[in-house]
């Protein structure tokens, strides 16, 4: 897999979210992700929204491949609506490449790029009224690859 430039990186990020916010077709959306070759190459698709599953049927698990990053958005798609999204930050992680090039490292992972965006988004299902509120303590333990086995133990 050839590595891209912090600009192509950050190039490629911004038009799925363009293409996201836009409402574009799914097939539309989905085609920047990129595939593993047919030969092995190539990191795995995984979609994750961190968040407890208990929550939405869309949090807290990943969705594999090209056919579970469709699952994922389908799935999204069936409970929320958006209107008015726009992304207004990008920010780049250089940590997993070279200054340069940014690309896999010897254990798969590829450069990162985090978007910050706004967007009015309405639950279309069965409730009301859906308020999303910061849960620092999910957060820190998501960032840590410990949301799943804190929500597991028992008091």
């Amino acid at each position: 897999m050839p590595t891209l430039t912090r600009n192509e990186l950050l190039a490629a990020a911004k038009a799925f979210c363009d293409s996201f916010a836009q409402k574009k077709s799914l097939d539309e959306v989905l085609s920047h992700f990129s595939s593993p070759s047919p030969t092995g190459g190539g990191a795995e698709i995984i979609v994750h929204e961190h968040g407890l599953p208990q929550l939405a049927p869309f949090l807290g698990r990943d969705f594999r491949g090209l056919e579970g990053a469709r699952e994922y958005f389908e799935t999204v798609g069936e409970y929320l609506s958006y209107e008015d999204m726009r992304f207004v930050e990008f920010i780049a992680d250089a940590s997993l490449g070279s200054e340069e090039h940014w690309g896999p490292s010897e254990d798969g992972d590829g450069g990162k790029v985090v978007a910050r965006g706004k967007a009015r988004f309405t639950w279309t299902r069965l409730l009301r009224r859906y308020e999303v509120w910061a849960d620092s303590g999910a957060a820190y333990l998501a960032s840590r690859g410990e949301l799943g086995s804190a929500g597991d133990q028992k008091g």
